[in-house]
């Protein structure tokens, strides 16, 4: 059984070095299979790598514009898609925002944790689930193409924060 979290989302630590290290492996792996990451991809890229919350496309839009960048949404939605099926990216479908991959660099699912008070995203890549959902398809003879398992509640953060209380 494995488990590999993204469980940055609300400890201490330096997210740039987040940023930075999802906009190397992005270069890389685009140089890995000859695709070409834009300046408006890598920008796209580095703006929902800014905080572990999902970005919406046209909050993702409208920050391209203020940055001179082409306000067209079919612009915003070609970068998107090219991100996704690079792996690069997540949609979380529930809030119709997107995510980056902390697991660009291998093939996954991924899973997330919603945090309903504060919005953050962990992403995990739980691969018993995967098989464990692919099994139980297949008994009923049916074939999964395609998952989501998005899991809200509250966060370590956000429960702490409900734990101590009003401050007086």
């Amino acid at each position: 059984m494995t488990e590999q979290s993204n469980d940055t989302t609300h400890s201490s630590h330096n997210h740039g070095q987040c940023i930075e290290q999802a906009l190397s492996t992005a270069e890389s792996l685009c140089a890995e299979h000859g695709q070409r990451l834009t300046k408006v991809r890598r920008r796209a890229l580095e703006l929902i790598w800014q905080s572990h919350r999902p970005l919406g496309a046209y909050q993702l839009l409208a920050k391209l514009s203020e940055e001179g960048f082409n306000s067209a949404p079919p612009t915003v939605y070609r970068a998107l898609e090219f991100l996704l099926s690079a792996g690069l990216i997540h949609k979380v479908e529930s809030m119709n925002a997107y995510l980056g991959c902390s697991h660009a660099d291998k093939p996954h699912k991924g899973y997330f944790l919603i945090c309903d008070e504060c919005q953050n995203v962990m992403e995990f890549d739980y691969q018993d689930i995967h098989q464990s959902l692919i099994n139980k398809a297949a008994e009923h003879g049916f074939q999964l193409r395609s998952e989501t398992i998005e899991l809200t509640g509250l966060c370590q953060r956000c429960q702490n924060s409900q734990n101590e209380g009003p401050r007086t």
